[in-house]
Formats: C-alpha cells, structure tokens, sequence
C-alpha cells in the first residue's frame, strides 16, 4: 500500500507564508490526480486544490490567487505554496490520491 508524508506545516502571522510538502512511498506505479485538502478547528473538510499528472490545476475559490499546486512526477511529490495566508487557513492539511492511506497531515495555524 501507499503511504503519504505530509510536512511543511506551522505557526505563521496572517499575511504570512508556508510551503507544505506530501511525499509518497511504497509500492507505486502511477499516481494520477493528486489534491490537497484541509480540515478545519470545527470538523468541517475542505478540497483545497488538486493537480493531475499532467499538470492541470484546480483551486477552491478561498485560496486562488494566493495558493500554488505543484508535483514531481518523478520523485511522487506534491506540494503546496501558500501565500497571504489568512486565519481562516487554519487547518490540518492533508494530500490524498487513488490507492494511498491517509496520512497524518500537517498543522497550519495562522495568527491574526
């Protein structure tokens, strides 16, 4: 089975920036879409943006224009660029695609 890291996560001041990382082990062929999302101090679970293997990306309204998707196909990497972040972002945030166990996440907190 697959496996995913995520890291990157922190305490930052609103307006602030952090860059998360999701690193895949295991036995893996292909991996195929892969999405970010967060889950918020009150249970609720968000679809902050996915990318597929070829590099096409979809953001939620609440992020574009301040988050960046990216991947390396090649090492099975995502990751996940935030800027001006808000305290509204915070989250634990998770990556997650076809065939991998949920990871632990990563803590975001934003400050205000």
């Amino acid at each position: 089975q697959v496996q995913v890291a995520e890291s990157g996560g922190g305490l930052v001041q609103a307006g602030g920036s952090l860059r998360l990382s999701c690193a895949a082990s295991g036995s893996i062929f292909s991996i195929g879409t892969m999405y970010w999302f967060r889950r918020t101090p009150g249970k609720r679970r968000e679809l902050v943006a996915s990318i597929t293997r070829a590099g096409a990306t979809d953001y939620a309204d609440s992020v574009k224009g301040r988050f960046t998707i990216s991947r390396d196909n090649a090492k099975n990497t995502l990751d996940l660029q935030m800027n001006s972040l808000k305290p509204e972002d915070t989250a634990v945030y998770y990556c997650l695609f076809s065939g991998a166990a949920p990871g632990q996440g990563t803590q975001v907190t934003v400050s205000s």
